[in-house]
C-alpha cells in the first residue's frame, strides 16, 4: 500500500515540494511504463496539491498535443502547438505560469471554472514528449515555487520512465 501526505497551500512550499518529490519517487520506483507513470503522477498531484481542478498530461503527436492520463473533468482532446497555454509551453520549450487564464491570449477554456494554470513541458534528451498541465479554480494559485517544484517533479517522472518503443 502506498501512503501519501497532502501538501499545504501556504507555508514553505520548497519543503512541501521536497516531500512530494520523495513521494513521487517512491510511487514510480520500479515502474518504467509511461502511461502507468503518467496516470499515477496525475492522481498523486490531483490528490495532494491543494486547490486544483485538473492535473494531467498532454502527449505530443506530430504538431499537436493529444490528451493523456489525467484527473479532473473531461478535457480538450487536441491542442495545436503554439495555441493555448499547453501549446505555448511546447513552442517555447519552457514552463508557462498563468495567474489569470482570461488574460492569456489564445487561452483554450476546456473547463470554464479554471482561473489559473501552470504547464511544464516534458523534455528528455532534447526531445519534447508532451506537457504536464495543472489548472486551478483560483486566480494566482501558482507561483515560482510551484513552477520550480513541478519542474523537479517532471524530472523525476522523466528519469523514472522509459519512452523507447512507446507511443508517448
Amino acid at each position: 500500500m502506498f501512503a501519501t501526505t497532502a501538501l499545504p497551500l501556504s507555508g514553505n512550499k520548497q519543503d512541501a515540494y521536497a516531500s512530494l518529490a520523495q513521494q513521487l519517487s517512491g510511487l514510480l520506483e520500479g515502474e518504467t511504463d509511461p502511461i502507468a507513470n503518467a496516470a499515477n503522477m496525475s492522481a498523486l498531484l490531483y490528490d495532494l496539491l491543494p486547490d486544483l481542478n485538473w492535473a494531467g498530461f498532454y502527449i505530443l503527436r506530430g504538431k499537436e498535443l493529444v490528451l493523456g492520463p489525467f484527473q479532473g473533468k473531461v478535457a480538450c482532446v487536441r491542442i495545436p502547438i503554439g495555441r493555448g497555454v499547453c501549446g505555448t509551453a511546447v513552442e517555447r520549450e519552457a514552463s508557462v505560469l498563468v495567474p489569470d487564464v482570461h488574460a492569456f491570449p489564445g487561452h483554450i477554456a476546456c473547463d470554464s471554472a479554471s482561473r489559473s494554470e501552470l504547464v511544464v513541458p516534458l523534455i528528455k534528451q532534447g526531445r519534447t514528449l508532451g506537457v504536464l498541465d495543472l489548472d486551478s479554480p483560483s486566480p494566482s494559485r501558482f507561483d515560482e515555487a510551484d513552477r520550480e517544484g513541478c519542474e523537479r517533479l517532471v524530472q523525476i517522472f522523466l528519469e523514472a520512465t522509459d519512452f523507447s518503443g512507446h507511443g508517448f
